[in-house]
């Protein structure tokens, strides 16, 4: 009786241990601490979308330079805080949150995106919810980023499983996050997303754009540069072809 009850004990105390077991492996997968495989885009007979456009002129088409400058920047390791910056709104500190990994990957592609959202601030105020403008501050807040993108970039499909249009480049919103989409993507097509979201994240390039909540927006930048040339093409006046052009050159 005695040897039967210690059995009995032992395979409860084994069930147990598996299914804690089980879970803990679970989550170090789910949450990235067990990395996940990377494929690309040729795995999945995916063509990659370039963009007409070149706004810094440095030969690297923009959403190629949007994705390298956003893997350059979270090469930096930058640590997770919120914090106030008053001498131009950028953080210099090694400090950051996520809306910077975009801030920071469209800066490197030649867009400063303070003064691109500070500009539309002012030229759609009704847009936003904001009572006092301050530009070193607005552009960094993950709301008014998707007005702003709503107005400045395609919007396009916000289902994960239609993976063939989520490119590299490409900035992804959820209600309290933003982040860049990789170049690299998981067993079922799904890219990768650039991020900072908390101190404790496995890593700045996770397999989190099917399991983070739900997605609100998904943006890529206009190719303002392909949009002047259907205008020549279509033999439109002049005025909307400049206008077209017009946002390049206000990077500078």
């Amino acid at each position: 009786m005695r040897k039967l009850f210690g059995n009995k004990i032992f395979k409860v105390a084994l069930i147990v241990f598996l299914v804690l077991f089980s879970s803990v492996i679970y989550l170090l997968y789910r949450y990235n601490y067990i990395p996940h495989r990377k494929y690309t885009d040729s795995d999945f007979r995916v063509q990659a979308v370039k963009s007409f456009s070149d706004a810094d002129r440095d030969g690297i088409e923009d959403y190629e330079d949007i994705l390298k400058s956003a893997q350059e920047y979270i090469s930096t390791k930058p640590k997770y805080k919120s914090k106030y910056y008053d001498k131009n709104g950028y953080p210099d500190d090694g400090f950051g949150v996520c809306s910077d990994v975009v801030g920071f990957a469209l800066q490197g592609a030649g867009y400063d995106l303070k003064q691109l959202v500070a500009d539309d601030i002012r030229e759609r105020a009704g847009k936003y919810d904001i009572e006092e403008p301050d530009d070193n501050i607005d552009f960094r807040r993950v709301k008014n980023l998707k007005v702003f993108f709503d107005n400045w970039a395609y919007s396009l499909t916000t289902d994960v499983g239609d993976y063939g249009n989520w490119q590299a480049g490409d900035i992804v919103v959820w209600s309290k996050h933003i982040g860049v989409i990789s170049d690299k993507r998981n067993s079922k097509g799904i890219p990768f997303v650039i991020h900072n979201a908390n101190p404790i994240q496995a890593s700045y390039e996770e397999d989190i754009l099917g399991s983070y909540g739900k997605i609100v927006g998904h943006y890529r930048l206009k190719d303002y540069e392909k949009e002047a040339i259907d205008a020549f093409e279509h033999n439109d006046k002049n005025d909307k072809v400049d206008k077209a052009i017009e946002p390049i050159w206000s990077m500078d």
